[in-house]
């Protein structure tokens, strides 16, 4: 059977979550957020995630001559850079598919739009 447990939200809406799950789930510093069919999910980050971001800057970096003090300044520069990216394209996506829930059709050219150049690769 699926363990629930009912958990106080604070005046800050913040909330604990119980040690039982945070163990279970080997959730670090950081989680993901997000809702879901009026529902609120909690995800770890999984640090595969982190590695697959890592091993593509340092080989673009390496790429362009980049090595020792000099390549790990200029990872941090780059790692730095990442989420904000990645957030940036989560929340066009969400806007577009509010947009499409307007919209009649496929909702192809919106997509093309925000994800034409991966496309392409």
């Amino acid at each position: 059977m699926l363990e629930t447990k009912r958990i106080s939200v604070s005046s800050k809406r913040q909330i604990t979550i119980p040690q039982k799950f945070f163990e279970a789930l080997n959730i670090g510093s950081e989680v993901k957020c997000y809702v879901s069919n009026n529902k609120i999910i909690i995800e770890p980050i999984n640090d595969s995630d982190d590695d697959y971001f890592t091993e593509y800057i340092l080989r673009d970096l390496m790429k362009e001559g980049y090595q020792g003090e000099e390549l790990i300044q200029k990872y941090k520069e780059m790692k730095s850079k990442v989420r904000p990216a990645v957030d940036r394209m989560m929340e066009e996506a969400k806007m577009a598919a509010r947009n499409l829930r307007n919209q009649k059709g496929t909702g192809d050219d919106e997509v093309k739009e925000i994800f034409g150049d991966l496309e392409e690769e």
